[in-house]
């Protein structure tokens, strides 16, 4: 087994603006998942820590939220600019840590520095508005941040996750604690070696890792932190929500998904099976947004399965440092132990394996957590991978008869964040898309995260808003003022 070089970068806490070791004698493994080596051991933040970077991030709130707004632009866009610099090098130290092949990883890495350079110029456009008033008074609404921001993000898009958190948070004048995944701090910790290249003040952004109960507690238990924005799955922010109802937080969760993908007898069944691969086979399976649930219309099931057996027979799998390498392995053990609970259950109701099917073994497959492209099909309602999530490269293969089968089927769901359908019918494209209990819907499309646009979801799937001027409301409190100015 070749020896992974992972680029230099930081392994200790970033809190006012210094590097700090946190908790003494406490360190976290980082583990290479395509090799199962250990690349860092990162410094632990407890309690002590956790309110330290809060008390940084309070005293830094009121000079960076009065700091003249073109210099919080100007280093914002400084932000981005860097990120896109160092793309090549932070794209490299994600794949190490996370899995996702290295040119996956660089377009995450290009799409927060969109993300930054969008949230900076977003920031000139958080108008108030005057409202009419009687004679002698203005009414004046006002948006005003909100203080300090805590954010909690996920090991699948360890950088996106983070930039698509902070950059807002910053551009609307808060200050902020992030604390990344422990199975992926790195790409959080060369986001903050950025931060401190680009000259961003002292306390505006602090980075704490360690234990998430211990972490979220105190972050969830501070009066001072009045905004938690968290990504990840439903059952973790469910408790966070109830955590933070003691000291009533505002609250953004972008929690988990189940989309379903709905491909119409009149699809184009080229661009339907390109973007269904794409999507799914997109870091592995390990998406909120990747389809889980494949509803195809029974009159084109032959030829839709046949084009995607040799559309998915082509995917090449590998360590995502390899170059044409499709798909990585995925984060840990227990996620190919979940995939093949899901399988044996559906296998044992009456599915069918048509390629794939285990974890993947021989050569270097041996040393990470590598799982065969699968697809199944004849899945039915009885099965427990049609109401759970699946994080794992699987095509689950649903039959329907008519489109209001389809439809009921896809809302046959608890979660609502992302959806899917191929169509060439406009009337179906509207009827559809209105049906869809979904926040976000990709009609003959599986572009549906821009940084223009919101993204997120409904039901369990959370609320608030990500991305576009939504997402950098949701980080402002609105004030309003009642001028009186001549008796």
């Amino acid at each position: 087994m070749r020896k992974t070089t992972l680029p230099k970068v930081e392994t200790r806490l970033y809190i006012d603006g210094k590097w700090l070791e946190g908790m003494s004698g406490k360190e976290h493994e980082v583990i290479n998942p395509a090799t199962q080596e250990v690349i860092a051991k990162i410094a632990q933040a407890g309690e002590t820590e956790t309110k330290q970077a809060i008390e940084a991030a309070k005293r830094a709130f009121p000079a960076w939220r009065k700091l003249e707004l073109a210099e919080r632009v100007e280093i914002l866009r400084k932000i981005s600019s860097l990120l896109e610099e160092k793309a090549d090098t932070l794209a490299k130290i994600m794949t190490i840590e996370q899995g996702k092949p290295l040119h996956e990883a660089k377009l995450e890495v290009l799409s927060g520095a969109s993300t930054f350079l969008f949230a900076a110029e977003e920031a000139r456009r958080l108008y108030g508005e005057t409202i009419p008033a009687p004679n002698h008074h203005r009414y004046i609404v006002k948006k005003e941040p909100i203080g300090v921001v805590a954010a909690i993000t996920p090991w699948n898009f360890p950088s996106g996750m983070a930039t698509r958190k902070m950059a807002p948070a910053l551009a609307a004048g808060n200050t902020l604690i992030l604390k990344p995944s422990s199975d992926t701090p790195l790409s959080a910790i060369a986001v903050f070696e950025i931060f401190e290249e680009a000259g961003l003040p002292k306390g505006v952004a602090n980075l704490v890792m360690g234990d998430s109960k211990v972490v979220g507690g105190v972050l969830t238990a501070s009066d001072d932190v009045r905004k938690l924005t968290f990504t990840g799955s439903t059952a973790v922010g469910q408790k966070l929500f109830a955590q933070s109802g003691e000291t009533l937080k505002k609250l953004s969760l972008e929690l988990g998904g189940h989309a379903p993908f709905i491909v119409f007898d009149d699809a184009d069944l080229d661009q339907a099976v390109e973007a269904l691969v794409a999507a799914k086979f997109r870091n592995n399976g390990q998406v909120c947004v990747s389809p889980n649930r494949i509803f195809v219309d029974e009159k084109i099931q032959a030829d839709f399965v046949e084009k995607l057996l040799a559309r998915v027979k082509k995917l090449k799998i590998g360590n995502g440092l390899d170059e044409g390498v499709d798909v990585g392995p995925l984060i840990r053990e227990d996620a190919i132990e979940k995939i093949d609970e899901q399988l044996t259950d559906a296998v044992n109701k009456g599915a069918k394996v048509l390629t794939g099917g285990g974890q993947l073994h021989g050569d270097e497959f041996d040393h990470g957590f590598f799982y065969q492209p699968t697809i199944l099909d004849q899945v039915t309602q009885k099965m427990n991978i049609f109401y759970e999530e699946t994080f794992g490269p699987v095509i689950p293969l649903i039959r329907f008869r008519t489109v209001e089968e389809a439809i009921e089927m896809a809302n046959d769901c608890e979660f609502g964040l992302a959806s899917y359908f191929f169509t060439k019918d406009v009337a179906r494209v509207e009827e559809v898309s209105d049906a869809l209990e979904y926040g976000m819907v990709g009609v003959n499309e599986i572009a549906i995260s821009n940084p223009e646009t919101p993204f997120g979801g409904v039901k369990h799937s959370g609320f608030g808003r990500e991305n576009g001027h939504y997402g950098l409301e949701e980080y402002l409190q609105v004030k309003f003022i009642n001028l009186k100015y001549r008796d």
